[in-house]
């Protein structure tokens, strides 16, 4: 049986009023954090909806992030190509100019001088900063110059010039994330951008009883090449072409070497993996600790020039006064580079159409999942109004009974 005395009226008054002041704290809660859901327990399956909607929102929302800076990223690298081809446009004109026959030994000289300040103008612009201070075409080297200038006597100038351009950079191995799993190629390198031919490099090793003696990896523009003990020469050329590089591998009918030619205009990258010598054995590379590139073996014979390489040929053909080199060699190398850097124009046009059509997608995708988010746990202020107006009322009438209906005590005696 149930005991009854006179704190029992007391403590189950004081038991249900603690109840709905909880209610009532909590009510008042939840409208000032705006959500539905203060405990899980309240509605678990909601919970783990919500949960997954903001952590796919957040996800969303930086997708948009990446895409939008990527968008803006590639117009300012659109702007420098552009200019580039302007400078490229007008050292092709004059070089139809040098190549007429009709000026002078000094005219041409004239027209090499302004062709070398317009060479000093294209690296300018191939070393250009972003707008966060990086280097544009460095790849993932950013904050490294990525085209180095080498100055000399040029043949038939009569003070220092830009006889060589090195490139110090690295590949475009810089990606955005703009959607889930998926990135896209932020840079394009200096290897790719400015350059005009293809490169072909010959090793003048005789590979034919090459057997590979451990394991080991090679990197192709980045792509890792793995090779297993007994691999011969003919094995290491398949991976080679199995590779998503873009490079052709071969063995040389007169060397018998390896044989690497790129498949479009474009400074071939090559790099033992540390502890490995599979290229250096092959005679690609130099057997050393230099870690500068290109680091090509002194045996092998590398052709394929850059950008600048065309002008510079083409610049020391007017200065000897050689109208022929001119119009022959000097206006199919710069039409060389023209033709790649407009390639590489539609190249980054086309992930720049892509990055917006990606945030494009994502505005509208964001505010859908934003909406199921609000569904799930968004709290109905004109319900949660009335619920809190009705906790209120009721609270203080329970108040107001319970001062009726409690026992007068030893304080209201002494009143």
């Amino acid at each position: 049986m149930r005991r009854i005395s006179t704190d029992m009226p007391n403590n189950d008054m004081q038991f249900y009023l603690r109840r709905h002041e909880q209610d009532l704290s909590t009510l008042q809660t939840k409208m000032a954090t705006q959500k539905r859901i203060k405990e899980l327990r309240e509605d678990p399956l909601a919970a783990s909806h919500a949960v997954r909607y903001e952590s796919y929102l957040t996800r969303l929302k930086r997708f948009e992030q990446n895409s939008l800076a990527s968008v803006d990223h590639y117009k300012v690298v659109d702007g420098h190509l552009r200019q580039a081809v302007d400078v490229l446009q007008r050292i092709r004109e004059l070089a139809v100019q040098g190549a007429h026959g009709v000026y002078t030994q000094g005219d041409l000289k004239n027209i090499a001088v302004e062709v070398n300040e317009l060479l000093k103008e294209l690296v300018q612009v191939s070393n250009a900063l972003g707008p966060d201070g990086k280097r544009l075409f460095a790849g993932d080297k950013a904050f490294t110059e990525p085209f180095r200038i080498v100055e000399g006597t040029a043949p038939g100038g009569g003070e220092s010039m830009i006889v060589r351009v090195e490139y110090q950079g690295a590949g475009s191995n810089r990606r955005a994330e703009i959607a889930e799993n998926t990135t896209i190629n932020l840079d394009i390198g200096g290897g790719e951008a400015f350059w005009a031919e293809r490169m072909q490099i010959f090793s003048s090793f005789d590979a034919t009883g090459y057997r590979a003696q451990a394991a080991g990896a090679f990197y192709v523009d980045g792509y890792r090449v793995e090779v297993q003990p007994g691999d011969t020469v003919h094995a290491i050329v398949a991976k080679i072409n199995e590779s998503p590089a873009p490079v052709k591998a071969y063995v040389d009918p007169v060397t018998r070497g390896l044989a690497l030619e790129g498949t479009n205009p474009h400074l071939i990258r090559l790099e033992d993996e540390q502890g490995s010598r599979i290229l250096k054995d092959l005679g690609i590379l130099r057997d050393t600790a230099d870690p500068g590139a290109p680091n090509w073996h002194p045996a092998a014979r590398v052709s394929g020039g850059s950008v600048f390489d065309m002008v510079i040929r083409l610049r020391d053909a007017l200065l000897q006064g050689n109208t022929d080199m001119v119009g022959s060699q000097g206006i199919g190398g710069i039409d060389l580079a023209l033709d790649n850097l407009e390639s590489r124009l539609a190249e980054l046009g086309s992930r720049q159409e892509r990055s917006e059509v990606t945030w494009k997608r994502l505005n509208e995708e964001i505010p859908d999942v934003t909406a199921n988010l609000a569904r799930v746990s968004s709290l109905d202020f004109a319900q949660a109004a009335t619920e809190l107006s009705m906790l209120d009322f009721v609270h203080k009438a329970t108040l107001q009974t319970a001062a009726k209906i409690t026992p007068p005590t030893l304080l209201d005696y002494l009143r």
